[in-house]
């Protein structure tokens, strides 16, 4: 099972933590700091692998990986594979280039929604559901398109949306309204 996925950048600061058990706030920002003290003094020339028994319990280890400024860690039990662990990995990492187009440390900060919905779409209760980019690339523009987001709107404090249910093509239609109030199917 994988226990939690953390990206943070050179310095640190967490970009993305996800744990799959229940973490207390302050114990999750006391594993990242532990994890950023073994990973930055490690040599380039060393595995990828590290096995983390003092901090997340026995049979339990990490694989992390150095891309621009960003390390990402996958914490990970006995059950799972260490190399298609990295596999997987390199399939996050490729979804989020593919939906960001050579994506920066800025995206994963500025889109955390999407980026966790990548991450849900590969990843979920610690469970591995997708190992193909492309097909989490689909998903996830299925998803955006899909998608409500309220804005500020200048007249009327909320943009509401309208949504008609068409049972002839079972199709959801999305319609943006400025006048109207939230109305279900």
């Amino acid at each position: 099972m994988i226990r939690g996925v953390i990206v943070m950048n050179d310095q640190g600061k967490p970009r993305l933590i996800k744990f799959y058990e229940f973490q207390p706030v302050e114990k999750q920002q006391e594993l990242v700091r532990s994890i950023y003290r073994i990973l930055c003094c490690r040599a380039e020339n060393v595995s990828n692998f590290v096995k983390v028994d003092s901090l997340f319990g026995p049979d339990v280890r990490l694989v992390y990986k150095t891309f621009a400024t960003l390390y990402f860690v996958f914490v990970f039990d006995s059950c799972e594979n260490e190399l298609a662990v990295l596999d997987l990995m390199q399939v996050f990492v490729e979804t989020l280039d593919k939906c960001f187009s050579n994506v920066c440390e800025l995206d994963i900060v500025f889109n955390f929604n999407k980026v966790h919905t990548i991450l849900d779409e590969i990843i979920l209760g610690g469970q591995v559901l997708e190992t193909s980019s492309s097909e989490v690339v689909k998903a996830v523009d299925e998803i955006s398109r899909f998608s409500i987001f309220l804005s500020p709107s200048l007249d009327r404090g909320i943009v509401c949306v309208r949504f008609y249910w068409s049972c002839s093509l079972n199709l959801c239609r999305l319609e943006r309204s400025g006048n109207s109030i939230w109305q279900g199917r």
